[in-house]
């Protein structure tokens, strides 16, 4: 029976990791339709119907392609980080609660952090060991940039953790059964839908990643293959950023599977409209978001909840 068990989380979780890398070509093709539409021209329309299948076509095209290593840099470092990237992605999806023999983590929200806490590692390590000043200014910037944020979503989560009276996600949707998190916590969901965009290098917050002024920062030697993991992983925690936001602050109505996907549609297509619309922010400007506006806010309601829930 024991065995069985293991053999259907298994199967499950396989599934699961297939969905999720199908999903990123859609996400990419969905984001490329959008841009198109914001600024007035042509999306991708000519690979197979209405350009459905241009996002498999640049996968196969990147992944043929012939690997090229940077001449000085560090070889095992620089061919395993966009590996160890997309391996962080897949193992994060996990935490998200799911009604199939997939595992629900009693601690989600220390994986949650774990997780992206090693992802920075990853930038940081493809950055340096490309032996490129661009690619090591881009992983400089995203270092500073997560030690910025990051601080103000840990005590944000504890918000929620302090309100839920549980690490676990399940837990935490269960709670949102008469009121959602979202009418109790809007400043929060403000700070925390803001801090995402910083988490997934998305515009206004891609400063590891600066086309403008680091070519493409840190991530610059990368081609074919290499290139393509890190642009899964990238995607992937866009799709998983949007349906872990949907389960902490909707989570009464996420029991829904169809209302769960609905909102992480939603916060997908938000992502996209973000990139369409806002200009990069200046760097420091984050700095001062971050330290200045997120880390006060949260640190109050953090003290606000952890009263209510005492008193309460």
């Amino acid at each position: 029976m024991y065995i069985f068990e293991m053999f259907s989380i298994l199967v499950s979780y396989l599934c699961l990791v297939v969905g999720v890398l199908v999903s990123v070509a859609f996400m990419v093709l969905f984001e490329r339709k959008i841009l198109g539409y914001i600024q007035i021209r042509k999306g991708p329309n000519k690979v197979g119907y209405l350009g459905i299948l241009q996002s498999f076509g640049d996968a196969i095209k990147l992944f043929i392609k012939e690997q090229t290593f940077p001449l000085n840099s560090n070889m095992f470092i620089y061919y395993f980080s966009p590996v160890f990237s997309i391996f962080v992605m897949l193992v994060l999806w996990a935490v998200i609660p799911y009604n199939t023999l997939l595992i629900n983590f009693s601690f989600g929200g220390f994986i949650f952090f774990c997780c992206t806490s090693f992802g920075v590692y990853t930038l940081m390590s493809s950055g340096w060991s490309s032996n490129s000043n661009y690619a090591l200014i881009g992983a400089v910037r995203g270092v500073a940039q997560t030690i910025s944020y990051e601080v103000s979503m840990a005590l944000i989560f504890l918000s929620l953790v302090f309100l839920g009276l549980s690490y676990s996600l399940l837990h935490i949707m269960k709670v949102q059964k008469y009121i959602l998190f979202i009418f109790v916590m809007f400043p929060i969901f403000i700070c925390w839908l803001t801090s995402c965009l910083a988490e997934t290098n998305r515009t206004p917050f891609d400063f590891a990643e600066g086309e403008s002024e680091l070519v493409s920062g840190f991530n610059i030697e990368y081609g074919s293959g290499g290139f393509a993991l890190l642009f899964l992983a990238e995607y992937g925690s866009i799709i998983f950023m949007s349906y872990f936001l949907a389960c902490l602050f909707f989570g009464g109505l996420c029991k829904l599977f169809i209302l769960m996907n609905l909102f992480g549609s939603f916060f997908c297509f938000w992502f996209i409209w973000v990139r369409g619309t806002l200009p990069r922010y200046r760097y420091d400007k984050l700095m001062y978001l971050a330290w200045k506006s997120f880390l006060p806010v949260s640190l109050w309601f953090l003290c606000f909840f952890l009263g209510a829930s005492i008193f309460i």
